[in-house]
């Protein structure tokens, strides 16, 4: 995603990231490690930053943090929202999800992740960019890139992430969006498949753009960091309708 930061930053708007806890140069806290947790610790980035008229930019497990984050704090400081291959409305299968994802795909994450956690980083960055599909051009230092930024997490806040995207359930917080959203979504995606994902969260949203690509993997390079290049700053100048451009910087907060 580094791509869109630069140009979003290019373009005059100013892009704060954070590496969420446990993962990145972030502390390894052996507790909050949940989606509240999560959610509560953007609310302090953006209080401590007094940040306003965000637009939230979350992909993956961070879509699921922006997604809480509006559930648990509203839009008062919300212009718009951008969901890129997130986990809401909820992944797991369950008698009321049977479409859902098996626990035991789960188990088996938790289950490698722990017996060799280097490895397995290896072999999820092939499934994660879709570098095993046919045709895929993913480079072999980008899928080195990943490994390396998923060592530098915590084991125990890896551990716990898996439960935390899997069975965390998003429906009211999805019902709580009142701000322009767009929901871009990969057709190849391995990790979180659109079906019952990205689509389902597009009808529990008000008036969400739905973007959907069949050439994109999970993390899709370079196709969906491209099309997000282009479709969000629209979205931007279109929550950010009363900015001038001799104003602050209109604030894009990315959840990864």
């Amino acid at each position: 995603m580094g791509r869109p930061t630069a140009v979003l930053a290019q373009n005059g708007f100013r892009v704060v990231a954070h590496d969420r806890r446990g993962h990145g140069r972030s502390s390894q806290a052996w507790s909050g490690n949940e989606m509240n947790g999560y959610a509560d610790d953007l609310a302090a980035v953006i209080e401590e930053l007094d940040l306003k008229d965000v637009t939230h930019v979350g992909h993956s497990t961070g879509g699921g943090e922006v997604t809480r984050y509006i559930g648990r704090y509203g839009t008062k400081r919300v212009a718009a929202a951008v969901l890129i291959g997130a986990v809401p409305p909820i992944l797991v299968r369950s008698a009321a999800n049977p479409e859902g994802i098996p626990i035991e795909v789960f188990d088996g994450l938790r289950s490698g992740l722990t017996k060799d956690r280097s490895q397995f980083w290896k072999d999820f960055a092939i499934m994660f960019y879709g570098a095993n599909r046919p045709g895929a051009k993913v480079s072999q230092g980008m899928l080195d890139q990943f490994w390396l930024w998923s060592m530098q997490g915590g084991l125990k806040n890896l551990y716990d992430s898996i439960k935390v995207f899997s069975k965390t359930d998003f429906h009211e917080d999805l019902k709580k969006f009142d701000v322009p959203t767009l929901i871009m979504l990969g057709e190849g995606d391995q990790i979180v498949p659109i079906d019952i994902s990205g689509k389902r969260s597009a009808k529990l949203i008000k008036g969400a753009k739905e973007i959907s690509s069949q050439a994109c993997r999970m993390a899709s390079p370079p196709r969906m960091r491209i099309k997000s290049t282009r479709l969000i700053p629209p979205l931007l100048d279109t929550s950010h309708a009363t900015h001038t451009h001799l104003g602050p910087p209109r604030t894009v907060e990315a959840c990864y």
